[in-house]
């Protein structure tokens, strides 16, 4: 919004110094974020800024750290980078092993998440279903509970049914954590939902099944995929939970970060933490364009 013409001196000082006060907030949380980005390229195995980085040498940047992603972990890291070679890499590289659990743990937990809790959404929205707040309050929860708490209960509730350990209780963990997520972006989509139109469906006799596809999924799909992408952005980035009910071959990207935080201190942290923020990025803004194309389509926005 521009500042009219007629604003006092008052209103322009607050409307520059709000801006200013934006800023810097916006400096303060990013900062710590951008600041790795530069350092993943450096040259030196230092967790600082060299003298040649910040004298822009071209020798003090290097993507020896990237490197490192893919030989951490292989038989042969110095053979020729032929199809044998890759194929070691892709076998026994610690970070492409972790990279390969990460995306299916997290694929397979956010389709859980999504479907479970895009059915809960669509109930709770339902104005005559009983004891709504109390429902969605035990289902929000894993989302207020410390997680250091859920990943102990899970712990101890795994090792009593065998799911300690397994690829299956690691994905149904994630998908507990992600149902929250799901829930509260379908609610707010089913928010500005006209029900009227499920009811001229059914009254030409349309099913249930045939509802839902044809006519609730198209309207609610940008909440619906905004639940999944927070769901799997959940999945990715969690480590507390994998630490407790994870087996040792069932390492996740933020798991062997950790490892690697207490074994061996190395800017390859820097490197793969780098990825993240960019993969982050790339999520957040799909999300934000769903949002916006969500709004459009109940007007609740312009074109």
């Amino acid at each position: 919004m521009a500042l009219p013409s007629y604003a006092g001196p008052l209103e322009r000082a607050w409307y520059y110094g709000f801006r200013v006060i934006c800023g810097l907030i916006f400096f303060f949380l990013m900062a710590p974020i951008i600041i790795i980005i530069p350092l993943s390229f450096n040259a030196e195995p230092y967790f600082s800024f060299t003298e040649k980085m910040l004298s822009l040498d071209p020798e003090g940047y290097s993507l020896r750290w990237y490197d490192l992603l893919l030989t951490f972990g292989m038989l042969a890291p110095e053979a020729p980078r032929d199809a044998a070679w890759w194929a070691d890499a892709w076998e026994n590289s610690a970070w492409i092993r972790a990279a390969k659990n990460s995306i299916i743990i997290g694929v397979a937990s956010t389709i859980l998440a999504t479907a479970l809790g895009t059915l809960a959404a669509l109930g709770l929205s339902r104005p005559e279903m009983p004891y709504r707040r109390a429902i969605m309050a035990i289902l929000i929860s894993p989302m207020i509970v410390p997680i250091i708490i859920t990943a102990t209960g899970l712990f101890f509730f795994y090792s009593a049914t065998g799911l300690a350990g397994s690829y299956a209780g690691v994905i149904l963990a994630h998908a507990t954590l992600g149902i929250p997520f799901v829930i509260i972006t379908v609610t707010a989509t089913l928010v500005g939902f006209d029900h009227s139109l499920t009811r001229a469906g059914a009254s030409l006799g349309a099913s249930p099944q045939t509802i839902f596809f044809k006519i609730t999924l198209p309207l609610i799909l940008p909440g619906v995929i905004s639940g999944a992408l927070f769901a799997f952005i959940t999945s990715f980035d969690e480590v507390v939970v994998v630490l407790f009910v994870a087996a040792h071959d069932q390492q996740t990207i933020p798991r062997q970060m950790w490892n690697g935080i207490r074994e061996q201190i190395s800017p390859a942290i820097l490197s793969v933490a780098t990825i993240l923020v960019i993969f982050s990025i790339a999520l957040l803004t799909t999300v934000e364009l769903l949002r916006r194309r969500s709004e459009r389509l109940r007007g609740l926005s312009p074109g």
